[in-house]
């Protein structure tokens, strides 16, 4: 499956370009122990506390909390939702806004996993907890005959494909998701090319640490083993996964790793982005925001034309 360029005008990409300069002065994203992470997820947990959050239900999935963001109608569909932050920080209230987009735009349910964290749990664990929560939502009453999507951003890009992977041993269950929207994900534990080749300039993500973080995510693992799937999702069978729609950025340095997934997973439809570094959707610039609008246009779609079926 050949990419395509995203459409950017020069003055969204000027725009683009001014934003990553202010990025350059940000300091990078570092996994390279356990101390750091939890003072980020503190200070996460504290300004959210400082927010007025919306109107949202949280309960038990079998054993893995969920957030549930439902739109003012009968919902069309179910998003079944996964967080970023590198598997050490984030948590199910960090996607609110954009989870409140999915709601109003697409009139669907939003089902966010508040998974377990690397620092404490393997990275095998949190794999678990979202296979568990995907198994709750296919299998609940609230959601019975409604077509589901999974969205997946960088780690949780991660999570997400594992998800669907996993879900390979429950046939009927997997032929209920309709599609996949994941942002610039991590398919491969041992690091794609672009991870490998990251320098000290890569914005937001450290660059020379990358391969290093994801040796600390599954320690005692040879390359070999860290190249099994789910744990690698490259390496998987990608037959019979619905179709997916993805996005990275020519910036970011795991645009290998969406490029080479997309060109074995039947129905993908990948864009890469100009001038976008990793976390592109959530900066204040129009091609973010351009992004969102298809996929939840894009989702839409999907939902709509299994009433067509």
């Amino acid at each position: 499956m050949a990419y395509q360029a995203w459409p950017a005008s020069e003055p969204e990409l000027d725009e683009m370009r001014r934003f990553n300069k202010k990025l350059a002065w940000m300091p990078r994203f570092k996994i390279r122990n356990r101390v750091t992470p939890r003072l980020i997820q503190a200070l996460l947990c504290a300004s959210q506390k400082l927010k007025r959050p919306p109107v949202a239900q949280t309960r038990l999935a079998d054993s893995v909390p969920v957030r549930i963001l439902r739109p003012s109608g009968t919902p069309k569909g179910v998003v079944l939702d996964i967080h970023g932050g590198g598997w050490v920080i984030g948590n199910a209230q960090m996607d609110d806004e954009l989870n409140l987009g999915m709601v109003n735009a697409c009139e669907v349910a939003v089902v966010s996993v508040d998974y377990r964290l690397a620092v404490d749990t393997p990275v095998e664990g949190l794999m678990q907890d979202c296979l568990t929560a995907a198994r709750w939502l296919l299998n609940a009453e609230e959601f019975a005959g409604l077509p589901v999507i999974v969205v997946g951003e960088s780690a949780g890009g991660h999570l997400a494909a594992a998800t669907l992977l996993a879900l390979k041993q429950w046939p009927d269950l997997l032929r209920r998701v309709r599609g996949a929207v994941l942002y610039y994900g991590v398919y491969d534990l041992t690091g794609t090319p672009s991870v490998r080749m990251a320098g000290p300039d890569t914005l937001l993500l450290d660059g020379p640490g990358m391969v290093e973080a994801l040796q600390m995510l599954t320690p005692g693992l040879s390359d070999e083993q860290r190249r099994q799937s789910p744990l690698s999702p490259l390496y998987g069978d990608l037959n019979g996964l619905p179709p997916a729609l993805m996005f990275v950025g020519t910036l970011d340095p795991l645009k290998d790793d969406t490029l080479l997934i997309a060109q074995q997973w039947p129905g993908a439809d990948v864009h890469l982005v100009p001038e976008a570094a990793h976390g592109f959707i959530h900066f204040p610039v129009e091609v973010g925001r351009r992004v969102l609008l298809h996929s939840r246009s894009w989702i839409t779609g999907r939902i709509e034309a299994l009433s067509l079926e």
